[in-house]
């Protein structure tokens, strides 16, 4: 009999987008293939994300892993807590989609072109710190919502920008309303953003094989390493104000040799007292196998660094 694959996704527009670039892929595979939606609590819930906790958006998924209702989850990387899940394996991290931020602003404006006292909008107080950091003379407002509900207080004018994750916009074709990409020297995203994480239960060996030859990209499995190991070594979970980018470049080694190696760079708020903020860099490359260890290297720098006083519940990244 011929098996189906079901994979469990929230019900989001991005979420079905993004759960059908792996679906696609195996049923290139010759798979078949079900997409199940599961509701989370973060769908449910309009509070905003530090009151209701880390995991709103990915627990549901898991636990219909775990209870055989689906055979995959897949999660926005950058949404699962840094702890791993007892019986659940990492099976796939799909090619990345740009993990840049990105501005959509009224009248097509950038960054710099906002006079100051224009109302930009965020859930994250990773971009709250860095917009602050810039110095721009911006009033940061929070938000929460989908990407719609998002652009629309653009659009309706209640506010001048807002600065959403560029993948999300990519993945729903609507990268045409971005009216900047913000450098990463401005603004670091997330760690994991725009990375997928694609789950199977443990012991399904044939799910787990199957997506690692499918769908694993292993560049953007080693960055993605990098930065969550630096922010799980900070002890900040997923709701901290940390910023991190890795990627994978070519270097010689001692004998004139190509290796690949992992560039990393985090910074984090060390401080978001009133309108002031105090925000610590680090930066390191280590070989591509050592990834893991380059992600606690570069935490241990930014704690020496100060950034101790961030860790506390609390904080949101997204």
């Amino acid at each position: 009999m011929t098996r189906t694959i079901r994979i469990g996704t929230r019900g989001s527009a991005l979420a079905l987008a993004q759960t059908e670039t792996i679906a696609d892929a195996l049923r290139k595979a010759g798979e078949n293939v079900e997409v199940v939606k599961v509701s989370t609590p973060g769908d449910r819930s309009h509070a905003p994300i530090a009151e209701i906790g880390v995991g709103v958006f990915t627990s549901a998924l898991r636990e219909a892993l775990q209870h055989k209702q689906v055979d995959v989850a897949i999660h926005s990387y950058k949404d699962l807590p840094t702890a791993p899940e007892a019986g659940i394996v990492l099976a796939a991290v799909p090619l990345r989609e740009d993990p840049r931020d990105a501005l959509i602003a009224r009248d097509g404006l950038t960054l710099g072109e906002l006079p100051p006292g224009s109302t930009v909008g965020t859930g994250a107080t990773r971009r709250l710190a860095q917009l602050r950091a810039l110095g721009l003379g911006l009033e940061i407002v929070p938000i929460r919502g989908n990407i719609d509900t998002r652009l629309r207080k653009v659009t309706d004018g209640e506010l001048d920008a807002v600065v959403l994750a560029r993948a999300g916009l990519v993945r729903l074709g609507r990268a045409g309303e971005i009216t900047e990409t913000l450098d990463p020297i401005q603004m670091l995203p997330a760690p994991a953003q725009g990375a997928l994480a694609v789950e199977c239960r443990v012991d399904d060996v044939d799910i787990e094989h199957l997506l690692r030859s499918t769908v694993d990209d292993e560049a953007t499995r080693a960055a993605v390493t990098a930065e969550r190991a630096m922010l799980a070594a900070l002890e900040a979970g997923c709701s901290a104000p940390v910023g991190a980018l890795a990627e994978v470049v070519e270097d010689l080694d001692a004998d004139g040799s190509v290796v690949e190696r992992v560039s990393l760079r985090g910074v984090a708020a060390a401080g978001l007292d009133g309108e002031s903020v105090e925000l610590l860099r680090a930066s390191a490359v280590a070989d591509k196998s050592d990834a893991e260890r380059l992600g606690r290297d570069l935490a241990a720098e930014l704690l020496d660094l100060g950034a101790g006083a961030l860790s506390g519940p609390g904080r949101n990244q997204r």
